[in-house]
């Protein structure tokens, strides 16, 4: 059988006149867009508009939750509670549900953001926050999160569905967890390097760490940073390059499957 891949990025990262990436360009790419949810970046106008644009490209989208924290755009860990998370991350679920359905492409899943997203791995209580969260709004979207992570162990103890994400421009330690950012080797900046590497991470079933060692993890889709420069360039050589491989790339959400709306008037 022919093995298929979702390819994800981060998207809706402007705010108000300023913008971040080429969400145009990644949508003709992408398979599924993770949408800023207005706390670390995004606002109305911006997720109207990337959710309407995904639905006219037949992309899967999701939200994509963080730390009320634009200065920081969501990569500063924030002493929040446990409980205080799970509402902010059930405020997040709400908005983007309604401006999907505004748009006429709910949302089908969600991948919590930056700062957020890391502490889910360390700290189970965080983890199980934003599960809590996922299943008290709409138990049927799916977390997506960092193969072999914590807060997919949590989701699937709780019932939820789960999507194993892996990252084609994030460097690997050797125990499978992602370099920190701003230590040597976090961040892959060559397209080349960047697709070459994400084609043998699926043909092996092996996220690749810095020092070249394999850790077996399931991989279900590659997320693709938006806001780097090198954002387009990246994704279009990681998609060519698995296509070129005869990997089939669609999202892990089937067109058919997805809850459908009304087109908006």
């Amino acid at each position: 059988m022919q093995p298929t891949i979702d390819l994800n990025s981060d998207m809706g990262e402007g705010y108000g006149v300023y913008r971040a990436g080429d969400d145009e360009a990644l949508l003709d790419v992408v398979t599924s867009a993770n949408v800023a949810c207005g706390f670390h970046a995004g606002d109305p106008e911006i997720m109207a508009r990337t959710f309407e644009t995904a639905r006219e490209r037949g992309v899967n989208v999701g939200a994509h939750p963080g730390f009320p924290d634009l200065w920081g755009f969501g990569r500063r860990a924030m002493p929040f509670s446990p409980a205080e998370i799970e509402r902010l991350v059930a405020y997040q679920i709400g908005a983007a549900q309604a401006l999907s359905a505004y748009a006429g492409n709910p949302i089908t899943y969600v991948k919590a953001h930056g700062a957020l997203g890391n502490l889910t791995e360390p700290r189970e209580d965080i983890a199980t926050a934003v599960c809590r969260a996922v299943k008290a709004v709409d138990r049927n979207l799916i977390c997506m999160s960092f193969s072999g992570g914590t807060l997919l162990r949590v989701a699937q103890d709780m019932g939820l569905q789960t999507c194993a994400e892996i990252f084609a421009d994030r460097g690997y330690t050797d125990e499978g967890r992602l370099v920190p950012r701003g230590q040597p080797g976090a961040m892959i900046h060559d397209p080349e390097a960047a697709a070459a590497r994400a084609l043998r991470m699926v043909q092996s079933g092996a996220v690749e760490s810095i020092s070249g060692k394999q850790v077996k993890l399931p991989i279900e889709t590659i997320c693709i940073h938006g806001d780097s420069p090198e954002a387009v360039a990246t994704a279009r050589l990681v998609r060519q390059t698995l296509e070129g491989a005869e990997i089939r790339i669609a999202s892990f959400v089937p067109a058919g499957s997805r809850r459908q709306q009304p087109e908006k008037i």
